[in-house]
């Protein structure tokens, strides 16, 4: 397969589809974050710590072209062509990390439960700890879900006959 084919393969599979949009989701929900923590979170622990701002929070490497005043901002001590080590706008993005962390784990804990749920009232009960969850297709030798009776694969169907051999038919669409 040419390298051109290989790429339109990969480029078109459905999880890479739906990587990119958890991207898009992922990004504009820790845009989201980082404003609840800029924005809502950090102005009163600021207040709480005596009217301390995280976001400048920072230490002179090299001054600039002009000597800074004593309690002289982020802002103008970039203006003013300093090196800044910003250690307070890595305190900022590190609650953010916290933050979108502890959010993604009650969604997705929240789904989890939701789907156990729905499961135990509409689903097949669950498996025995010590029934196999998946197979391989006789056909086409992909892993497959071990109640499955057509192969996601190479659609072949596996049902069989009174326990007889599998019939190796295939869909031509």
């Amino acid at each position: 397969m040419s390298i051109l084919g290989e790429f339109k393969k990969f480029v078109l599979r459905g999880s890479l589809i739906d990587m990119a949009i958890g991207f898009t989701v992922g990004a504009s929900f820790t845009t989201v974050a980082k404003s609840l923590v800029n924005n809502i979170i950090m102005p009163p622990i600021g207040l709480l710590l005596g009217g301390m701002d995280f976001s400048d929070m920072y230490i002179v490497l090299r001054e600039g072209s002009e000597e800074l005043p004593p309690l002289a901002t982020l802002k103008d001590a970039q203006a003013s062509g300093a090196v800044t080590l910003n250690y307070g706008m890595f305190i900022n993005d590190l609650i953010a990390l916290i933050l979108v962390a502890l959010v993604m784990f009650f969604i997705i804990r929240g789904v989890n439960r939701l789907n156990d749920a729905l499961d135990a009232q509409f689903g097949e009960p669950p498996t025995a700890p010590d029934e196999p969850t998946t197979k391989k297709c006789p056909f086409c030798r992909e892993t497959i879900a071990f109640k499955a009776t057509r192969c996601p694969h190479c659609t072949s169907d596996l049902t069989s006959v009174e326990g007889g051999p599998v019939a190796h038919t295939t869909s031509t669409n």
